[in-house]
């Protein structure tokens, strides 16, 4: 487990500080049985080394063994055993300094409870490391699944991007092809057009938030090379609000849905063709519809029909999560494509 340096300083920390309440706890209690300070804070002060050892090889066990279910008899065996190791500590080490008889026979007669008192700090210290390590594993794991999901929605968008581009790409250059013979002009137009597109395709990432009034103008450098191909046939109409001008969005996300009223407006139909896009408040939330004519016995356009509506309905639940932001209706042979970006 990946743990920073100032977690460990605050561990190390907090069983130091730890150990100075439970030196003066004990100290306390061993001078009001009678020993004068000195004796007192050299037993305090020395079991309380010993259970800090303790401690901190419990707290760093835990760190990198986690007990799983059923095996916290092992974790149980270590306590004990440390907090023997912590009586027994005590019982060779302090007579060494050769404190007297008294002293001696009251450090005898206390292993009992030390070694009972050592057992309760020592599990304590236990469990709360458990617990602690516990909680910055579960976060370093919810860390590495948002990061893969983040990683795995943006090779989704970056998919969904790459399968819209040469579609267009390609009818561009063969419109620019048909052009070149009879209409050189046009078609040099309608090459520098497609170039000023392109760059503004590929300096925008699939999750930049752009205004409306930025995705209307390249959604207009779209509509001129359509216009192109397509000559008086194609006719827009773009209505906005004016209070949603800054409305925030994602970046290219209208030019897929005007491309598929394009196909079914256009494609089976040799009269002018009226492509309406509408923007305006509603709450919280922009609301973008685009309407485009239809004939019902060729296009039978339905929920979800091409693979650009598709496509924006699944952009849309990668970066809100949410599957309602998207509506289609076909009503009097008019098609009507609406689609709800949050603004919070």
């Amino acid at each position: 487990m990946a743990i920073s340096k100032s977690e460990l300083s605050r561990a190390y920390l907090a069983i130091a500080i730890g150990g100075v309440a439970w030196a003066a706890l004990q100290t306390y209690v061993i001078h009001s049985f009678g020993f004068d300070w000195y004796m007192a804070i050299v037993d305090g002060v020395g079991s309380s080394l010993l259970l800090c050892g303790a401690c901190w090889l419990i707290n760093n066990n835990l760190r990198y063994y986690q007990p799983g279910r059923g095996s916290y008899i092992n974790l149980f065996i270590w306590c004990v055993a440390l907090a023997g190791i912590c009586a027994a500590g005590a019982r060779y080490l302090l007579p060494l300094l050769k404190p007297g008889e008294v002293y001696v026979n009251f450090l005898q007669q206390s292993l009992i409870i030390r070694l009972f008192t050592n057992f309760l700090a020592i599990g304590w210290m236990a469990m709360l490391s458990a617990i602690w390590f516990s909680q910055l594993d579960q976060k370093e794991t919810e860390k590495r699944r948002n990061e893969a999901e983040s990683l795995a929605r943006d090779a989704e968008l970056y998919n969904l991007r790459q399968q819209l581009q040469p579609h267009f790409l390609f009818n561009s250059l063969n419109s620019i092809n048909a052009l070149i013979g009879f209409k050189p002009d046009q078609a040099r137009k309608m090459i520098h057009q497609l170039s000023d597109f392109l760059r503004g395709t590929l300096r925008k990432d699939d999750q930049q938030r752009i205004t409306l009034n930025e995705e209307l103008g390249h959604l207009s450098l779209y509509l001129e090379i359509e216009k192109v191909r397509f000559g008086h046939r194609l006719q827009t109409e773009i209505s906005c609000d004016r209070n949603c001008g800054e409305a925030i969005m994602p970046a290219m996300l209208l030019q897929p849905i005007v491309e598929n009223a394009i196909k079914f407006g256009l494609y089976d139909t040799t009269g002018e063709v009226t492509i309406s896009i509408r923007g305006e408040m509603d709450n919280n939330y922009l609301v973008l519809m685009v309407q485009n004519p239809y004939d019902p016995q060729t296009s039978r356009p339905k929920q979800g029909t091409g693979f650009g509506l598709r496509g924006v309905q699944r952009r849309l639940y990668l970066l809100f999560a949410r599957n309602d932001l998207m509506e289609t209706h076909a009503n009097d042979n008019i098609f009507t494509t609406i689609i709800k970006v949050p603004q919070g």
